[in-house]
């Protein structure tokens, strides 16, 4: 049972948070900086609002929070208004804000704000403390220089910068680091994910100028055939049924996607940013009210949008981007009272990039070494063609031949009408007899095998593009099954030949 703080609607540990925030604030010079870091769907718009109210109520300054969004600039101000705090929104159409108007917080978006400032219409020295909502975009570096006196706490859920030329470890002084996803989810907070992931072949995907994979190539590979049958398969074997919200790369797929369910018969809608503002509010109302609704998007629904009901997110599309893989599963990880958990459909090799969703983080270390964060990202998404190492070559010099053509002896089996289980048969026999031919004991032989790790997982993986639409689920258990058949099968082979020598020698 959850149990909430009535006097303030914080949950536990948000009011922990609080309370640690606000006395790092209390210690704070004018002008420093601090970066607090909670997963999405934590409430940290709900924490930063108790913290503008409890910093004017103490210090009887003013307060600007920082959006780049007009949704979340919306729901900021709505939030904030809720909580008892005199707020103005600074949009386009505020032309002017009078001096004695009775505002403790502003609420605004960095180039309508840059605007007012520049026509004097706000006086700077009189802003106390400066709130920035996902901090991890670098827009509102360039506006912190107006506020000098003004301490700045920046919020995200993925302390990275979009820019790595800008790291955030060089904008903010100090990381405060909330509650971690497995605890929200242990105590109730969060809905727990069940994840399905499928290995997608992205060496046709090239990356732009900010390191992330190109919307033209992205369309390319999942607006074909075969992505939109792995798609359909996938959702009909872990979401049909369930309101879904897909994710794409490129407007394209999107509506692709949407007349494949579309003829499918299935209830689905297609939202881009391109759409006015109340088609946008009119699709969200019918996917909000509509039973097993499904929802297509790009690039919109990674924040600020709020719908608990969601019960499947299908990533069909990949990302170089921490950031935005935790936005879109976080969509899907609202908790309630009949919904304790979420599928997870990842197409693009996500969570073979980044982890498990659910997984902990070391955000201090990505906080502090962000280079060598990216580098590795980088190294995990480049297509490197299969070799065995000479290192490992070199343990296994009886051995003449230590490849085995999987997809080459698919294809023989399925000719000769023989089943596909008979491949990884034979290649877990030919890793024994290079591990036998190459051993003096039974135990030498056995940790040969703690050797072939990434050889297993190579020829599992190839195995599952023979077979098709296989869940990566499936190929993880295929390495561990292909582990343990293969340590069997030495020592039953090994047993045996000493038995015969045995035999012979008596």
């Amino acid at each position: 049972m959850i149990e909430v703080n009535m006097a303030t609607s914080l949950y536990p540990y948000q009011q922990r948070d609080l309370d640690i925030l606000f006395e790092k604030l209390t210690q704070s010079p004018k002008g420093d900086r601090i970066l607090y870091q909670l997963p999405t769907g934590g409430g940290k718009t709900r924490i930063f609002t108790e913290i503008a109210k409890r910093f004017i109520n103490t210090y009887h300054q003013k307060v600007i929070v920082l959006t780049h969004r007009t949704e979340l600039c919306s729901q900021t101000g709505a939030t904030l208004k809720k909580a008892g705090v005199k707020t103005k929104m600074i949009n386009s159409a505020v032309k002017k804000i009078r001096s004695q108007e009775a505002t403790d917080c502003y609420v605004a978006m960095v180039e309508t704000l840059r605007n007012r400032l520049k026509q004097r219409m706000l006086d700077p020295s009189k802003i106390g403390l400066v709130i920035i909502d996902e901090a991890h975009h670098n827009a509102f570096q360039k506006l912190l220089g107006k506020f000098p006196d003004a301490i700045v706490v920046g919020v995200t859920a993925t302390p990275l910068s979009s820019n790595a030329d800008l790291p955030m470890n060089k904008s903010y002084r100090e990381l405060i680091i909330g509650e971690s996803i497995p605890n929200l989810i242990s105590q109730g907070y969060l809905a727990k994910p069940v994840s399905w992931r499928y290995d997608v072949e992205l060496n046709s995907l090239k990356t732009g100028i900010y390191g992330d994979f190109t919307i033209s190539t992205s369309d390319e590979l999942y607006s074909s055939k075969a992505m939109l049958d792995l798609l359909m398969h996938a959702y009909k074997a872990h979401a049909e049924n369930k309101k879904t919200l897909i994710f794409n790369n490129g407007i394209f797929t999107s509506r692709n996607v949407c007349k494949l369910f579309e003829d499918a018969g299935y209830p689905v809608k297609h939202l881009d940013n391109r759409q006015s503002a109340a088609e946008r509010e009119d699709i969200l109302k019918w996917f909000r009210k509509t039973r097993g609704a499904i929802l297509t998007s790009v690039s919109i629904l990674t924040t600020g949008f709020d719908e608990p009901s969601i019960q499947a997110v299908i990533l069909n599309r990949a990302t170089t981007s921490l950031t935005l893989y935790h936005q879109m599963i976080g969509r899907g990880a609202r908790s309630l009272p009949k919904k304790k958990t979420f599928t997870i459909i990842d197409l693009g090799n996500n969570i073979e990039r980044f982890g498990e969703w659910k997984a902990p983080v070391d955000w201090q270390l990505i906080f502090d070494r962000p280079d060598a964060f990216i580098e590795h990202l980088h190294s995990q998404s480049a297509t490197e063609a299969h070799t065995i190492p000479a290192d490992i070559r070199s343990n296994f010099p009886n051995t003449l031949q230590l490849s085995f053509d999987i997809q080459g002896a698919h294809q023989q089996a399925v000719d000769a009408g023989k089943k596909p289980a008979n491949v990884i048969n034979d290649a877990i026999r030919q890793h024994a007899i290079m591990c036998i031919e190459n051993s003096e004991s039974i135990a030498q032989a056995l940790e040969l095998t703690e050797l072939l790790d990434q050889e297993i997982q190579w020829r599992v993986k190839q195995y599952g593009k023979c077979l098709g639409k296989v869940t990566r689920n499936y190929t993880d258990w295929l390495v561990s099954d292909y582990k343990s058949r293969l340590k069997t099968l030495i020592q039953k082979i090994m047993q045996r030949n000493l038995s015969t020598k045995t035999k012979k020698a008596a």
